[in-house]
C-alpha cells in the first residue's frame, strides 16, 4: 500500500542478529501505522504478562505513512512497549528531525527483542545492521552520546536516539532522547533500551516512502502554509511556545502546585512565558517540516546558570517543577531541565517525585532534609534518583512503588502508575474523564481536551453528553498518532483534512464514519493489551484526594460525576458496563 514500505526489521538484540518481514497490507488499512501498527505488534510478539525489563519484552518504533513528506508536522516517530512504570502499555511520541533518517531505511516498523550481553549501539541503514560495542559509552549522558555516534557515522544526515545514565540504571520513568532536546518522554521506554542494554540507536538511508499523489502533497502542503502560517494560534505557539499555559491555567485555577494541594501558584508570573522572554534569550525552533516553531531555544543570560542553552523548557516541565515543587526561578527551572535532559528521564514524572519526596521529608519519613522552592536540593535528588543512590532509588521505581514503600499512597497523585500533566481536574472534568480512561496512565495528549474546556468550547461542568464530546476528540488525537503528525496541528487537520491526508499518502479515500471507526479499532487494541496485563475497571479511576480535597474556589470532581462520564465512554466503545467487553465492538465494514 502506498505511504508505507510494507518491511518491519526485526533485531535479537541477544544473538546480534537480524530479519526482515512484511506488513500485512489489511492491516495497514485498517490500523493506518504508528500506534496502531505498534499495538498491534506488541500483541502479536509479546508473551502476556511478561516482566517490562526482561528480555522477552518487545520494544516497538513505528512510523506512519506521512513520514517523510512534505505534510506539516510529520517529523514525528512512536516508541511502544509493555511499561516498566505502569505495567500497561507504554508509548511515546518525539519530534525533532530523527523520523527522516529513520524512514530513510526502509522500513515501517523496528521491533527489538533479547538482551545484549555487553552494551552496544545499533547503526541501521538500508543497506545494513551493524552492532557496536558501546561499552565506552555507558554512563555519558545524552548529548554525548549522541555527539559520539554522529562523530563515527559518514552519513551527515543521520539521525540518533540514545538514553543517559537514568536509562542504563532502568529508572521506571527514563526517556529515549533525540536532537539533543527531544525526548519520547513518558511511560519509560529509555528504561527498556536499558535493559536490553542499548545505548543508541542510529539511523540513515536514502529510501523514499512511496506516496499516492506526490504533487498532491505538494500542493496541499503549500495550502496549509497559506492558509495557517498567520494563524492566530500558530502566532501563540510561535511567540510563547506552551509556557503560555501558565497563565491560562492559573487563572482557571488549575494550576496543579504544592504537590497537588493548590489549583494556583502565587509567584506563577515568575516562571511563566513572559519571565522566559524577559530573562532568557529565546528564539522559536522548529521540528522538521513544521511551521509552527513552538519550541523555544532558550539561553540563561544571568546568575549562576548564566550561558546555559537547551531547548524548553516546555509548559509541563514548568509545571512539574515550579508549580509542584514551588521553584520560581525560571533560570533554575531550565538547569533541572537540562539535568533532566542529559541524564534521560521524564521532567513530570521527576517533578511529581521530586514534590512526593519533600512531602515524605515534612513528614519525617525519609532522613532527608527536603524544602519546597529549594533548587538545589532538587537537583541533587534528581541526580541521586539517576544513579539510584539512597532516597533515589526508592523514587527511581515510579510514583506508585515510591508512594507505597514511603507510606503515602494515599497521597500521591497518579492513574495507573503514571502521574498526570499540568491540568489539574478539580477544575477541568473533562481531563477527569481523560485521565481516568487513557490507555497509558493519567494522560493529557491522547485526547487534549484541556484547550476545547479552557477555550471555553465545552461547559466545565457538563457531565452528561460530555464523553460524546471526548471520543470525538480522541479519535481524532488517535489518528494523529497512527500517522503520525503533531499535535499542534490539532486546530488545522480537521475530519476532513485528516482525510485528504491520508488519500494524498496512502491512496485511501475515507469519510469521517470510516475514520472513526479505525480511530476506534486501535483504541481497542490498546484496550486488548492492557487487559491482557491485568487491567481491570477499578483501574479506570482516579486518586481520592481528587474527589476528596477541593481546590480553594471549592472546585472538585464528585464520584458519581466521573462515573456516569466513564459509564457513557464505554457504551459509546461498546465495551459494557465494565469496559472489559470488547467483543461487542463494531465490525469495519470494509475491514
Amino acid at each position: 500500500m502506498n505511504g508505507f514500505f510494507n518491511r518491519i526489521l526485526v533485531i535479537d538484540a541477544t544473538h546480534q542478529t537480524f530479519s526482515t518481514e512484511p506488513v500485512n497490507e489489511t492491516d495497514l488499512q485498517l490500523m493506518l501505522g504508528g500506534k496502531g501498527l505498534g499495538v498491534s505488534l506488541l500483541l502479536q510478539k509479546n508473551p502476556a504478562g511478561v516482566d517490562p525489563l526482561s528480555p522477552e519484552n518487545h520494544l516497538v518504533i513505528t512510523l506512519g505513512p506521512t513520514s517523510d513528506s512534505l505534510i506539516y508536522g510529520s517529523c514525528r516517530y512512536c516508541i511502544l512497549s509493555k511499561s516498566p512504570l505502569t505495567g500497561f502499555l507504554g508509548h511515546s511520541y518525539s519530534g525533532g528531525h530523527l523520523a527522516i533518517p529513520m524512514s530513510r531505511t526502509g522500513y515501517d516498523a523496528f521491533v527489538i527483542h533479547g538482551a545484549s550481553e555487553k552494551p552496544v549501539w545499533i547503526e541501521i541503514s538500508d543497506t545494513d545492521i551493524q552492532f557496536h560495542d558501546a561499552t565506552g559509552l555507558w554512563g555519558k549522558d545524552t548529548y554525548q552520546t549522541e555527539d559520539a555516534i554522529k562523530s563515527i557515522l559518514s552519513d551527515m544526515n543521520a539521525g540518533v536516539m540514545t538514553i543517559g545514565p537514568a536509562g542504563e540504571k532502568c529508572v521506571r520513568f527514563a526517556v529515549v532522547e533525540n536532537d539533543y532536546w527531544r525526548s519520547a518522554g513518558r511511560t519509560g521506554m529509555g528504561a527498556i533500551m536499558g535493559s536490553k542494554q542499548i545505548k543508541a540507536i542510529a539511523f540513515h538511508g536514502i529510501q523514499q516512502r512511496p506516496f499516492a499523489d506526490p504533487e498532491g502533497i505538494r500542493a496541499y502542503s503549500k495550502q496549509i502554509l497559506s492558509t495557517f502560517r498567520d494563524h492566530k494560534a500558530t502566532d501563540a505557539y510561535r511567540n510563547f511556545g506552551t509556557p503560555m499555559m501558565v497563565a491560562m491555567l492559573n487563572t482557571a485555577n488549575a494550576f496543579p502546585t504544592r504537590y497537588w494541594s493548590s489549583g494556583k501558584f502565587e509567584n506563577w508570573p515568575s516562571i511563566s512565558a513572559d519571565a522566559m522572554a524577559d530573562r532568557l534569550n529565546v528564539k522559536p525552533k522548529s521540528c522538521k517540516t513544521c511551521f509552527i516553531g513552538c519550541g523555544k531555544l532558550s539561553q540563561v543570560k544571568a546568575g549562576r546558570h548564566t550561558g546555559l542553552k537547551l531547548e524548553g523548557p516546555e509548559y509541563e516541565t514548568i509545571y512539574a517543577f515550579g508549580g509542584l515543587c514551588m521553584i520560581d526561578s525560571i533560570e533554575e527551572i531550565v538547569h533541572l531541565n537540562d539535568l533532566c535532559d542529559r541524564l534521560g528521564m521524564d521532567t513530570i514524572s521527576a517533578g511529581n517525585l521530586a514534590a512526593l519526596a519533600i512531602e515524605a521529608s515534612l513528614r519525617n519519613l525519609i532522613s532527608e532534609k527536603l524544602e519546597y522552592g529549594n533548587a538545589r536540593q532538587i537537583a541533587d535528588l534528581l541526580q541521586k534518583i539517576s544513579d539510584r543512590s539512597g532516597i533515589g532509588d526508592i523514587l527511581a521505581r515510579g510514583i506508585k512503588a515510591a508512594s507505597q514503600y514511603l507510606g503515602l499512597a494515599d497521597l500521591a497523585i497518579h492513574v495507573k502508575g503514571l502521574e498526570p500533566a499540568g491540568y489539574d481536574p478539580r477544575g477541568l472534568n473533562g481531563m477527569a474523564l481523560a485521565y481516568a480512561v487513557s490507555d497509558r496512565g493519567a494522560c493529557h495528549l491522547r485526547s487534549t481536551f484541556y484547550k476545547a474546556e479552557l477555550a471555553g468550547l465545552i461547559p466545565l461542568d457538563q457531565v452528561d453528553g460530555k464523553a460524546k464530546l471526548f471520543v470525538d476528540f480522541e479519535d481524532r488525537c488517535t489518528l494523529h498518532d497512527c500517522l503520525i503528525t503533531c499535535r499542534f496541528y490539532r486546530d488545522f487537520y480537521t475530519w476532513d483534512e485528516l482525510s485528504r491526508i491520508i488519500e494524498l499518502t496512502t491512496g485511501l479515500k475515507l469519510n469521517r464514519v470510516e475514520l472513526a471507526e479505525r480511530a476506534a479499532y486501535v483504541s481497542n487494541l490498546a484496550r486488548r493489551f492492557n487487559i491482557q496485563e491485568g487491567m481491570t475497571p477499578l483501574d479506570d479511576t482516579l486518586p481520592g484526594r481528587f474527589f476528596n480535597e477541593p481546590l480553594e474556589n471549592g472546585a472538585t470532581i464528585r464520584t458519581e460525576d466521573l462515573y456516569r462520564m466513564i459509564q457513557e465512554y464505554y457504551l459509546i466503545r461498546g465495551w459494557g458496563k465494565d469496559g472489559l467487553d470488547l467483543n461487542r465492538t463494531p465490525i469495519l465494514r470494509d475491514a
